[in-house]
């Protein structure tokens, strides 16, 4: 079988759109998301009907926010999650579309697994909220607590940030392991990147690729100024969340 896992699409269109073109280009059967379709971005309504078509949808702390009061928000993230509320309540299309993008995010599941494999937006531990950095390889303890729930593999989002970390406290970044990662009988956690706002420093849209136990890494050019001049042209979603597109912090 043949997996495209994407995460983090955060309402962005542009990136969206050129990553499931990528992966139609490689006859991949199946689409995971990991959550976090909207929140950040200027097409909330748009990316979740192109995701309702994907094989599995997780729940990420944005969708939850979007359907709850949002917690733990910066006062940027928690305006855009308002502002993306209202275009689910009240923005284009039929009572019928709004009713059925509603009622898509309100039935997302928070993990799931498949034989060995967790599928999760945070980690494994806190599969909504928990991050986990590159950095954390140096917190012994929240690693291991994080890795004792990891039956063999998991894969992740939420951070932004691709790369693979392995049971023995290693993070590896997709340079370092030159775009692709083979699976093997230790224990590891794969975050598989942002689709619509990467933190890596690296502002392509990025995505992994899962077949026959390797991982690779995708990145895919969109046009980010299109995007940025939509987040721009709506007050309520700080410039900083278009600013930031362009050097993908």
């Amino acid at each position: 079988m043949k997996r495209a896992l994407i995460s983090d699409i955060h309402s962005n269109l542009e990136a969206l759109g050129a990553v499931l073109a990528d992966i139609q280009s490689q006859d991949i059967t199946e689409i995971y998301c990991l959550g976090d379709l909207v929140g950040y971005g200027p097409n909330p309504r748009e990316c979740i009907d192109l995701v309702m078509k994907c094989q599995v949808c997780l729940l990420g702390n944005h969708d939850q926010g979007a359907l709850f009061d949002p917690e733990g928000f910066n006062s940027g993230a928690e305006r855009a999650i308002f502002w993306t509320r209202g275009q689910l309540e009240n923005g284009g299309g039929s009572a019928s579309d709004r009713h059925r993008r509603w009622d898509f995010l309100g039935e997302l599941p928070r993990v799931f697994q498949d034989d060995k494999i967790l599928f999760v937006h945070g980690s494994p531990r806190n599969p909504l909220n928990e991050y986990v950095f590159p950095e954390d390889i140096y917190n012994r303890r929240k690693l291991e607590k994080i890795f004792a729930l990891v039956e063999r593999y998991a894969f992740q989002g939420h951070t932004h940030v691709p790369g693979v970390f392995t049971e023995t406290f290693q993070f590896f970044s997709p340079e370092e392991l030159d775009g692709q990662y083979r699976l093997g009988e230790q224990r590891v956690m794969i975050n598989v990147g942002s689709v619509g706002q990467p933190r890596d420093g690296n502002p392509r849209a990025c995505y992994v690729v899962l077949e026959d136990g390797t991982v690779r890494f995708r990145r895919v050019e969109y046009p980010v100024d299109k995007t940025i001049a939509k987040i721009y042209d709506v007050p309520e979603l700080d410039n900083f969340l278009g600013d930031r597109l362009r050097d993908g912090r």
